[in-house]
């Protein structure tokens, strides 16, 4: 458990490092002048690639010995791909994909 002090010193440090986050590329790059290219092909790559990395992550420990080991799970998944095929929205993505995977565990898999 945290101590007062403890607390209070974690909460000014996440302050500290989301203001940085947020006010580097202001300070960091001209109003006028576009990013570098570097800038501009991470803002490309990466958003995808992070999302590949956590659907493998959640299917590291998929289970084929019974169905309610992995139907719920690639079910889930091509609901998430089709939601964001449809909706091009990735919070509706998300919340649909979970929702629907817990409605599966815990009611047709159970």
């Amino acid at each position: 458990m945290l101590t007062t002090a403890g607390a209070i010193a974690a909460i000014a440090v996440m302050a500290v490092v989301t203001f940085l986050t947020r006010a580097l590329p202001f300070l960091l790059f001209d109003r006028g002048s576009s990013p570098p290219k570097l800038v501009l092909y991470l803002g490309r790559v990466l958003p995808p690639a992070i999302i590949a990395m956590l659907i493998i992550y959640c299917l590291k420990d998929l289970s084929f010995l019974s169905l309610g080991g992995w139907v719920p799970q690639l079910i889930s998944v091509a609901a998430v791909v089709a939601l964001h095929l449809w909706k091009h929205n990735n919070l509706l993505s998300i919340f649909g994909g979970t929702i629907l995977y817990m409605v599966l565990v815990q009611t047709v898999f159970a």
